[in-house]
């Protein structure tokens, strides 16, 4: 059934006369098969008012879909205290739709996608009930970091693009306040990030504060005008640019850098967990359940990772001693992270290994999958604002309707804590086979419903990417000890994340007990480590995902590979991780078992 068609003439606002009533109870009839149910339809209905209502408080992810309402390339999203409680309580009624469709009725395909959605729904109301919106930053792409990059992240092809790129310059006093006073509410309430986090944060900010606006990033799209612009509007738009950016852009910037400095830090957390807060049991409690979805404690994530930890060390000390280091893992690190040959000698240098690699990975796919997204990826180095606080690499989606690439960007501040032994691991997580590949295959999906090829779980897209640092070893990438000592590293780093996140938020580790933890069980530079670390304090919970999601993706597959013996075929295997798009690892499970059953069944007809 074309659900979204029928849908369309259901909600058509057109006066009907009698004619043009019996028309559409015909076309109705040809298009809902006989055994589709009211509650079916009113799902669909209930994706497709969801979806709406998404592009309207959200224009940001309007005008990256090119969809919603017709303003919406020209204004930000509401951000402050009253608009988060609309939200929620907006998100209070959607669920309660949710509760009145019978599930029973709905196909097998449609109950899944009823039980994402609500899943997604009780996740959001949850998040306000624990304050999770009193904590707007989390040292990663911040609100303030994400607008300084607008440029990139809107289409500025014509004269009217720019029009709306520059009222949303003007917008900025209102998103950026709103914001603040969410902050300000957490300060009222003692529910803050620790003070430790923000010892360089505000150079991320101040890098915005300008002495010309030639020397803003906002600036950048004035440059170089498409030719679709007129040259008659050129000299406007660039004058009228000039004023908003230094009359109403860069003061923000200084007064998010005072609030931060004279309001917040004074009064941020002096312990690193977030258990130590007001309501912070609770609080991690809930993070823990939403990145990894699944019903855990922290002190059992905890002992997964000293598990993991144990394994992977093990492995580690076979390259070691391979290496003639005997038992000496310190030493053997040490050799790594000062012997010059591990380490590019410009930034050009580590762009073009990243880029060897992938492209020799490029050429392998077809080994391990049967289906292939159709968006291209590129490279590009992390900016110079960002490069410093930020982590090693990180990958931006690409449009959905093809318009802009998937981007993988690698960071080339401080090369002498970017070895090269890594670069095949770190590449094959970022681009491909990892984030750009599971990403960009799920926003090409059909047949789902809009939510589901939009948006994620985490355990699910941070999973797949670390499993997809060790498919590389299925196809020859780790053509040397060192290469995949660095695989293991990247590894450990991920099981490290479950022992050190869930050791400050539950059980009051300090910041330089987590260092010391991962940097006595890794080859991780030391910067590298205190930026990590420093992400794990600012970021509870996220990191958690990586390592229990590939877990679970290794354990699918064991059980695909023993109960199918010589019927198994990875490709097969990987179209069913893959085709059914980001889903919780419980309903990943379903799928592989269904898909082992199914197998079966063929197999012994």
């Amino acid at each position: 059934m074309n659900e979204k068609k029928t849908l369309r003439i259901i909600n058509s606002k057109l006066k009907f006369n009698a004619f043009q009533m019996i028309h559409l109870l015909l076309t109705l009839l040809i298009l809902i098969p006989a055994d589709t149910t009211e509650s079916e339809i009113l799902l669909h209905q209930l994706f497709d008012d969801y979806h709406e209502y998404t592009l309207q408080i959200n224009p940001l992810a309007s005008t990256e879909r090119d969809e919603g309402p017709e303003n919406a390339a020209a204004i930000l999203p509401e951000t402050g205290l009253d608009a988060v409680n609309r939200r929620y309580h907006d998100t209070i009624q959607f669920l309660a739709r949710t509760e009145a469709i019978d599930r029973d009725e709905l196909s097998e395909e449609n109950r899944l996608n009823y039980d994402i959605f609500r899943l997604q729904l009780e996740n959001s109301k949850l998040a306000y009930e624990v304050n999770d919106h009193l904590l707007p930053l989390n040292g990663w792409w911040d609100y303030h970091a994400t607008f300084a990059d607008l440029g990139n992240r809107v289409p500025l092809n014509n004269s009217k693009d720019y029009e709306n790129y520059l009222s949303r310059l003007v917008a900025f006093p209102q998103y950026n306040s709103g914001y603040i006073e969410r902050m300000r509410k957490g300060v009222e309430t003692g529910f803050v990030r620790p003070k430790i986090v923000f010892e360089d944060y505000l150079a991320s900010i101040e890098a915005h504060i300008v002495e010309t606006a030639e020397e803003s990033r906002l600036f950048a799209p004035f440059l170089d005008f498409p030719a679709a612009v007129p040259e008659s509007d050129r000299d406007r738009l660039k004058t009228e640019a000039k004023e908003i950016i230094m009359q109403t852009v860069v003061p923000e910037f200084d007064r998010l850098v005072r609030f931060l400095g004279e309001e917040y830090i004074p009064s941020a957390a002096e312990k690193e967990g977030i258990c130590f807060v007001a309501g912070g049991v609770e609080y991690c409690q809930y993070l823990v359940e939403m990145h990894t979805t699944m019903q855990i404690l922290p002190e059992e994530v905890h002992l997964v990772g000293l598990d993991e930890v144990a394994r992977i060390r093990d492995e580690m000390m076979e390259i070691v001693q391979e290496r003639g280091f005997e038992n000496d893992f310190d030493g053997f690190i040490e050799y790594l992270r000062t012997d010059p040959r591990f380490y590019a000698e410009s930034a050009e240098e580590l762009m073009k290994e990243t880029a060897y690699v992938l492209k020799k990975m490029d050429g392998k796919l077809p080994e391990l999958f049967k289906t292939l997204p159709r968006l291209p990826y590129g490279i590009m180095e992390v900016p110079d604002y960002l490069a410093p606080r930020t982590a090693t690499a990180y990958y931006s989606r690409g449009a959905a309707d093809g318009t802009r690439a998937g981007f993988y960007a690698v960071n080339t501040y401080d090369l002498t804590s970017r070895p090269l032994f890594e670069v095949v691991a770190l590449s094959l997580h970022e681009a491909v086979p990892g984030h750009h590949l599971q990403i960009a295959l799920q926003q090409e999906l059909e047949g789902l419903p809009r939510f589901r090829t939009a948006g994620g779980f985490t355990a699910y897209t941070e999973g797949w990417a670390l499993y997809s640092e060790r498919l590389g070893l299925e196809v020859g990438m780790y053509d040397d000890p060192y290469s995949n000592f660095g695989r293991l590293s990247y590894e450990m780093w991920r099981a490290l994340r479950l022992v050190v996140d869930t050791g400050i938020h539950a059980k009051g580790w300090s910041r330089e007990e987590a260092v010391e933890f991962m940097a006595a069980n890794s080859a991780l530079s030391l910067h590298n480590i205190r930026s990590e670390v420093n992400r794990y304090i600012f970021w509870p919970g996220q990191a958690l995902a990586y390592k229990m999601g590939e877990i679970k993706i290794r354990e699918l597959r064991e059980m695909a590979e023993i109960a199918l013996g010589d019927y198994f075929d990875l490709r097969e295997f990987h179209d069913v991780i893959l085709l059914s798009g980001s889903v919780p690892l419980s309903v990943l499970e379903d799928n592989i078992k269904m898909y082992v059953d199914q197998v079966l069944i063929e197999k012994t007809l």
